[in-house]
C-alpha cells in the first residue's frame, strides 16, 4: 500500500481514539519501510518521511478523539510550513515509530513535533507548524482548534521553534 493510500484511510477510517489521551499527550504511529519508500540510494527517500509524518499526525487526531469534531465543526487541518533534521537513514524492512506530539499553539498555527525512532535510537525530528480551515476557507484561530481538543492554554513555547516560525513566516505577529 501506498503512503498515500494510507493517509486516505487513516484519515477516512481513523483507529479509536485513546481514552484519557491529551492535546500535549504523544501519540505513537508504528511503521516498517517498504520497497515503495525507498530512494535510488535504497533508504527512505526524503519526501516519503513527509507523506509518513501525514499519517501519524491524522493517527494524532484520531487518537484525540477529534476526527469526529472536526467534521462538525467542518475544519480541516493543513501544513503552513515543515522542516526536517535527519540524523540516520531508515532502510528496507526497518521497524520504527514516529511519536507526534503538540508543542503548543499561538493565535495563527498549532506547532507540532514528529520524531522518528528505530526502537530508542533517534532517526529524524521533524517541526511542523499546522493551521486549520473552515471549509468556507477560512483560516480557525488555533486557540480555537485547541480548545475543541481539550487544550485551554498553551504551554511556552521554545525560543528556537519561535524563531523558526517567524524565519518562514508562520509566526503569529502580535497585535
Amino acid at each position: 500500500m501506498t503512503r498515500q493510500l494510507q493517509l486516505t484511510l487513516a484519515t477516512t477510517r481513523p483507529r479509536r481514539a485513546v481514552p484519557g489521551l491529551g492535546i500535549l499527550d504523544v501519540s505513537v504511529t508504528r511503521m516498517r519501510v517498504r520497497p515503495g519508500d525507498l530512494d535510488f540510494y535504497l533508504h527512505v527517500n526524503n519526501g516519503v518521511y513527509l507523506q509518513m509524518m501525514d499519517v501519524a499526525r491524522s493517527n494524532l487526531l484520531a487518537d484525540l478523539g477529534a476526527v469526529g469534531l472536526l467534521r462538525r465543526a467542518r475544519w480541516y487541518p493543513v501544513v503552513a510550513a515543515s522542516t526536517m533534521t535527519y540524523r540516520r537513514s531508515l532502510q528496507l524492512g526497518d521497524r520504527f515509530e514516529i511519536r507526534t506530539r503538540v508543542l503548543g499553539w499561538d493565535q495563527r498555527v498549532v506547532y507540532l513535533e514528529q520524531a522518528f525512532l528505530r526502537g530508542e535510537e533517534p532517526v529524524a525530528r521533524g517541526l511542523v507548524a499546522g493551521r486549520f480551515l473552515a471549509r468556507s476557507g477560512e483560516r480557525v484561530p488555533a486557540p480555537e482548534v485547541a480548545a475543541l481538543l481539550g487544550g485551554t492554554e498553551s504551554p511556552q513555547l521554545p525560543e528556537d521553534l519561535m524563531a523558526w516560525a517567524r524565519s518562514v513566516d508562520v509566526a503569529h505577529r502580535g497585535g
